[in-house]
């Protein structure tokens, strides 16, 4: 725009006549302020240094300087403070630092500040640009105004303000991120007519979200799509794509991306490596996350905490636990330091396999090298302890917990509740629930379902149906095991017409019921004597699998 450029001139002759004209600030030049000052301390003292100096035009330049590392420490409110101050002297300040004031205020969550501020701009005569318009598109979605940044993007667009491709990818990037995928299809399709082209950024971003929502087709095609239009993919690129096809099991199409990349001249990373080793060893394929290990040291990638981690992982899974403690070992002598999820990793399979005393033990050596246990450690520890009878113990953690101040969760409780149910403890069950809500802690489906097995499986099923009651006039969504749990306790009561008409109520609430479901009502069935039935769900049953 000329009127910018003219605006822009008239500003640098102003500057360097006050250059001319004060010579304390030809001081400030030859003794600048660093572009980043690493702590607030510096920055104040910087500060008031500068709000000291003897001479009416202070160096807005150097302002901007300290309020921006502020920005980067997260001190939003010094900063605003800051700038208060300056206004007091009076400081004239520059776009750039109005742009810091916006970014402060979006941060915050004060969007009504940050929009004052942008009138401000146009009361001062400045024309706002790219990265104040930027700024405040980013602090809306920041603050889950994603609908609103739209809205903004479009005035922006009629008032014929330029963005760029910053711009756009901060927009397709909060819309993402906000779940609005179609939304940022939609963007990237409308950006060719704004003298903006899309880039890989904005596609990767959309190929992201596509992956992490398991909607990997389709990512996949937007891939092919960029790569018509010729934009590159790079190592991003693939490894969200890589992740996706991981996620949803699907391990030779991951394996082809990372053989595409070398063919390429894409040289893979750590991430690269430790998405497909995690995949490899989520299905089980412990010889194949061998091989890309392998190939992971000839390509001269480290190995980190994490491909250890997910090699542990891996192990335990397939119940190899000799081979899962080699790996923690081997990390630890290859100078690899564990962290507290290495430590988790090994608590929780050690666990699941029936070894809690060195579960135990493992949990111990993390205090001793004063590593604090994260909320997941504690859990896993506390279930295993649960699953072999020592209630005591894990009740002892939970207080830990307490006293540490790392409270516990609905997942900590969910499994004290599990194991009173299972040791016919039903009435302090009740009691804990209670508790669980008094404590302002929302139960999950998960909490509601094992309440509802223990009062089955006590003999309560009129309590059971009152829960059973209550979740529905609530509006739960009821997932296949709940529906499990009841049919499983009228059974018991040898109610079976009404077991039957749950089961139809379980199909017509879009639910559907797995084998051990039908397992439970064939069984109950033939056990009764009502063999014709029991055919008759089992032939339903057949004819279902087989379409």
């Amino acid at each position: 725009m000329p009127f910018l450029r003219l605006r822009y001139k008239a500003l640098c002759v102003s500057f360097n006549a006050n250059l001319i004209l004060h010579p304390r600030l030809l001081h400030s030049f030859n003794n600048p302020l660093p572009s980043f000052i690493p702590n607030v301390d510096d920055a104040a003292s910087s500060f008031n240094r500068i709000l000291r100096m003897n001479n009416p035009t202070k160096p807005i330049f150097e302002f901007n300087k300290i309020l921006s590392s502020l920005v980067k420490l997260n001190h939003f409110h010094t900063a605003i403070s800051f700038y208060k101050q300056m206004e007091i002297k009076p400081i004239q300040p520059s776009i750039f630092t109005l742009t810091i004031l916006i970014n402060c205020f979006c941060h915050l969550g004060h969007l009504n500040f940050a929009f004052s501020i942008l009138a401000k701009i146009l009361k001062l005569g400045f024309e706002p640009n790219t990265i104040t318009l930027t700024t405040l598109m980013k602090g809306l979605c920041l603050n889950g105004k994603v609908k609103e940044a739209l809205y903004f993007h479009d005035d922006v667009i009629a008032k014929e303000f330029q963005l760029n491709q910053v711009s756009y990818g901060t927009l397709i990037d909060g819309l993402c991120k906000a779940g609005e995928t179609r939304a940022a299809m939609q963007v990237l399709r409308n950006i060719d007519g704004l003298l903006v082209q899309p880039n890989v950024v904005m596609y990767s971003t959309i190929i992201d979200r596509l992956c992490k929502d398991k909607l990997v087709i389709d990512a996949f095609d937007l891939y092919s799509e960029m790569v018509a239009m010729r934009i590159f993919p790079n190592v991003v690129t693939y490894n969200t794509l890589i992740y996706g096809f991981c996620i949803v099991g699907q391990m030779k199409q991951a394996i082809d991306l990372l053989n595409e990349m070398l063919l390429k001249n894409i040289s893979p990373n750590v991430v690269t490596f430790n998405t497909l080793v995690d995949g490899l060893c989520k299905e089980g394929e412990m010889k194949k996350a061998r091989k890309v290990l392998a190939f992971m040291i000839k390509q001269g990638v480290e190995l980190n905490v994490v491909t250890y981690s997910f090699l542990m992982d891996g192990y335990f899974l397939v119940k190899e636990v000799n081979k899962a403690t080699f790996v923690f070992n081997t990390m630890v002598r290859r100078g690899v330091t564990s962290n507290v999820h290495s430590y988790t990793v090994m608590i929780n399979g050690l666990c699941k396999n029936k070894m809690v005393d060195e579960a135990v033990n493992l949990f111990k050596e993390m205090h001793l090298k004063n590593m604090a246990p994260d909320i997941v450690t504690y859990n896993s520890l506390i279930d295993g302890l649960l699953k072999y009878g020592r209630i005591s113990d894990a009740w002892d953690l939970v207080n830990e917990m307490h006293n540490r101040g790392q409270p516990a969760d609905v997942i900590t409780y969910n499994s004290l509740l599990d194991a009173l149910c299972k040791n016919h403890q039903v009435d302090m069950a009740i009691t804990l629930f209670t508790k669980i809500k008094d404590q302002g802690i929302q139960p999950n489906i998960n909490t509601y379902t094992i309440l509802v097995d223990g009062l089955c499986k006590n003999g309560r099923l009129k309590d059971a149906q009152e829960v059973y009651q209550i979740l529905l006039i609530k509006g739960y969504h009821l997932d296949v095991r709940m529906y499990t749990v009841m049919i499983n306790g009228l059974c018991k009561e040898s109610l079976f017409d009404k077991a039957l008409s749950l089961l139809s109520k379980m199909k017509d609430n879009g639910c559907t019921p797995n084998p051990v479901t039908f397992e439970i009502l064939i069984r109950a069935l033939f056990e009764n004597d009502m063999n014709d039935k029991a055919v008759e769900l089992l032939r339903k049953m057949i004819v279902r699998d087989l379409l």
